[in-house]
């Protein structure tokens, strides 16, 4: 039963890390934005605190959640 529990709570953590990161927004510039001095950077926009802010916060909070999972079914 537990077993059940912690795989399904663990494909739902995959489907939603999966979302979460195909929404996020590409970082278009690269390597050539950083040495042309790029305004939109990664600190720019991280210290608005907008939606980019949001799912990557996110990410670290369900693939942290996943691992857990992961780990707690390897030892079921």
């Amino acid at each position: 039963m537990l077993e059940t529990i912690l795989t399904v709570l663990e494909v739902a953590a995959s489907l939603a890390l999966i979302v979460v990161v195909l929404l996020q927004s590409g970082k278009e510039a690269g390597l050539s934005g950083a040495i042309a001095g790029n305004s939109d950077s990664y600190m720019n926009k991280n210290a608005k605190g907008g939606a980019d802010h949001l799912l990557a916060s996110s990410t670290k909070w369900i693939a942290a959640v996943w691992l857990i999972l992961t780990l707690s079914l390897s030892l079921v």
